[in-house]
């Protein structure tokens, strides 16, 4: 049995409280990173057009140089300065596509940081104590409404809770446990239950014993 939520209203609403936030951080971050990434990407622009501005003026002069070289006898020379401004032309454009990779690849990595690191630090706090509640809550769902499933629950709470609830219950309640006393298992196991937000699966058992 998988439980993704506790049985009681106090704990089980914390819990879907909980996950909503995470959800919405998540969803708050992507957001924010996409915006970055779009921002970033306008730095791109100068480069854009330098590289247009760069192909065209490249394009004018190699089509200005055909046409002389195109004239009978005019010389080589002639056509020759051209072709460097073209070539020079081409090198500013060049510069202009390097500096649109260079924008590209900071936007992705400040982006991809925006959002994974924060992500990641919520996400490991949060992702393990889910698992753990949902897997001992599942076991405990299991056990609660078996006689032995119960002790296992007794045993538990004995190894796990804070002293001050297990003497609440009763200062002895260890030894009453090892003696097999049944309102002290119900105790025990009831308290184990509360504790992961769980009805008892039996009536609800007070959490102190009668007097002795």
């Amino acid at each position: 049995m998988v439980k993704l939520y506790a049985d009681r209203a106090p704990t089980a609403l914390r819990q879907f409280l909980t996950d909503v936030f995470v959800v919405v951080w998540v969803y708050a971050w992507v957001k924010l990173g996409m915006m970055l990434f779009d921002l970033i990407q306008k730095l791109a622009v100068p480069g854009q057009k330098l590289e247009g501005a760069g192909n065209g003026l490249a394009d004018n002069l190699k089509g200005a140089g055909d046409k002389i070289n195109g004239v009978p006898g005019v010389p080589d020379s002639v056509v020759a300065p051209f072709n460097s401004a073209a070539d020079a032309a081409r090198s500013l454009a060049d510069a202009g596509r390097q500096q649109q990779e260079v924008v590209n690849d900071l936007a992705w990595i400040l982006s991809v940081v925006v959002v994974v690191v924060p992500v990641a630090v919520l996400v490991l706090i949060w992702l393990p104590l889910r698992i753990r509640w949902m897997r001992r809550a599942g076991s405990a769902t299991r056990l609660r409404n078996a006689t032995a499933g119960r002790d296992l629950l007794a045993l538990r709470a004995l190894a796990t809770q804070p002293l001050g609830k297990l003497v609440k219950i009763d200062p002895e309640i260890a030894a009453l446990w090892r003696k097999g006393d049944k309102q002290a298992v119900e105790a025990l196991a009831s308290l184990e239950l509360r504790s992961l937000g769980l009805r008892s699966g039996t009536r609800e058992t007070r959490p102190a014993l009668s007097p002795r």
